[in-house]
């Protein structure tokens, strides 16, 4: 089945919605094993901000996530595809830079620390990135950034969600995999 990018956003929230997991990549691993999530795409780029969003409110984050989800597709849906090659930031950082603006409330008129938040994360997140190299493996970026914002929020805002040690489960479908290069091959 052929989905848009409208459907998949609507699958990603209706599974979000019943979730109660705190662990971001728990919840990651669970969506990307449907079959309406490509290896890579700009799925992800509503996906991995909408996982934190939901595991931040399941940990007790003070959110109202529905709404939360319908503004963060507002913003990520205008997001072109191959942002990382093309543009030179992930869009996966930036699905949750803007999840970040959401919770913060934060505008480009924002004086707050909260700002300042959003760009402490985004700049960490893409210089690890950075490190790593390409080519793109919206996988490995996911991870990356959700095992960032996790220890981001604890540390910043106290929220406590869950983690675990990272194994991909997707390296024999990505021709493109990076293997022992990537943090988190699995062989």
């Amino acid at each position: 089945m052929e989905y848009t990018l409208e459907d998949k956003y609507k699958l990603i929230k209706e599974e979000l919605l019943s979730s109660n997991s705190k662990n971001p990549i728990d919840i990651f691993k669970f969506i990307t094993s449907k079959d309406y999530i490509n290896i890579h795409g700009p799925e992800h780029h509503f996906l991995d901000g909408a996982i934190f969003l939901t595991a931040y409110k399941n940990a007790g984050g003070n959110i109202d996530l529905m709404k939360s989800l319908d503004l963060l597709a507002d913003r990520t849906i205008k997001m072109p595809g191959a942002m990382c090659g093309y543009w030179g930031v992930c869009g996966s950082v930036t699905s949750i830079g803007a999840a970040l603006s959401i919770i913060n409330q934060t505008t480009p008129l924002s004086s707050s620390d909260y700002y300042k938040d959003n760009m402490e994360y985004t700049s960490a997140v893409i210089s690890v990135m950075s490190e790593i190299g390409g080519p793109r493996c919206c996988k490995r970026n996911a991870f990356i950034s959700l095992s960032y914002i996790t220890k981001f929020v604890k540390e910043k805002y106290g929220i406590e969600m869950e983690e675990n040690e990272i194994h991909c489960n997707h390296s024999q479908k990505n021709k493109q995999c990076l293997g022992l290069k990537c943090p988190f091959f699995k062989s």
